[in-house]
């Protein structure tokens, strides 16, 4: 009789699903991006990125601690490159675009979003020397006319009329550095994944404290409401602990290059939530603009290896 065979794990499954991981970390980062511009002004910045890093170090560790104790070795002798992805991906992104969310408007934004591909590219190339596939290329290409599409409502002539400013620059370094972290992570150490993410938010926490407590004495302090509540829980479960694990893991499967045109369905699930959310009504322009985004992330994500 052959021996039974166990039936996979859910969680195993999805483990080994690149392109449905990195789809939900764009749906919870699109959520993020709302949030960040609804609770601008009543939530500090620094405070509230500093807070978050520190609610998801506090979440792993217990699960992260076995798998800590064992890769210690491994991320010591990584140290400057465990924290530079920790500077890069963690404390600096993500201070710098809540903060800039305090001056801008989320079709900036996700204007701005909509280049993390290209600054992924960019990065890849001139740290390693990886050139984008063609395939990659058009699907880029692409999924870029489709967010456009999107954003400026099937009207591309609405580009002249967008005027950028301190935020939009500041979001734009946010994403540079993001698409630093993006490259850098093909060169982690091998380790789990609990244990690099575990690491990197407990260390980016740190970066971020100084600021945060200047930001306390300047006089931006946290009001302890049910929108504060609400978007901490939010951002720490959701755009943080679930949204970091599955990008890093669709990363470690397909690669930056790969996984980058995944960005661009960032201002799809942006669009859709205002769609579903605050009953904008839905137009041809959206629907033309999916099925680019959607065309591009397919082809991008197929072609070439997975550097």
């Amino acid at each position: 009789m052959p021996a039974e065979s166990k039936p996979h794990s859910p969680l195993r499954w999805l483990d080994n699903q690149p392109y449905l991981l990195l789809s939900l970390t764009s749906l919870f980062w699109a959520g993020n991006i709302v949030l960040a511009r609804y609770v601008a002004g009543h939530v500090p910045p620094l405070t509230l990125s500093c807070i978050r890093w520190i609610g998801v170090f506090l979440i792993l560790l217990p699960f992260a601690w076995p798998h800590l104790k064992r890769d210690w070795p491994a991320l010591r002798a990584s140290l400057p490159l465990m924290v530079l992805l920790s500077a890069t991906g963690f404390a600096f992104n993500n201070a710098v675009s809540y903060w800039a969310m305090q001056y801008t408007e989320a079709l900036n934004a996700l204007l701005i979003q909509s280049a993390g591909p290209l600054f992924v590219a960019l990065w890849s190339l001139v740290l390693f020397g990886t050139r984008l596939t063609r395939g990659q290329l058009a699907g880029i290409v692409i999924s870029l006319i489709g967010v456009l599409t999107i954003i400026l409502r099937g009207d591309f002539s609405a580009l002249a009329g967008i005027r950028l400013n301190k935020g939009d620059m500041m979001f734009a370094g946010s994403l540079l550095s993001f698409g630093l972290y993006s490259a850098l992570m093909t060169r982690r150490p091998v380790t789990h994944q609990l244990s690099l993410i575990c690491f990197t938010t407990g260390c980016g926490a740190v970066l971020l404290l100084p600021f945060s407590v200047w930001e306390y004495f300047s006089g931006l302090t946290l009001k302890l409401d049910v929108l504060t509540t609400a978007t901490l829980v939010y951002v720490v479960i959701f755009a943080s602990t679930l949204a970091y694990m599955f990008f890093n893991r669709g990363i470690a499967l397909i690669g930056p290059n790969r996984a980058a045109p995944f960005f661009h369905l960032v201002p799809v699930f942006g669009s859709a939530m205002a769609i579903l959310l605050l009953g904008e009504e839905p137009r041809l322009f959206h629907l033309v603009g999916y099925v680019l985004v959607l065309a591009g992330v397919v082809i991008a994500s197929r072609q070439g290896s997975a550097a």
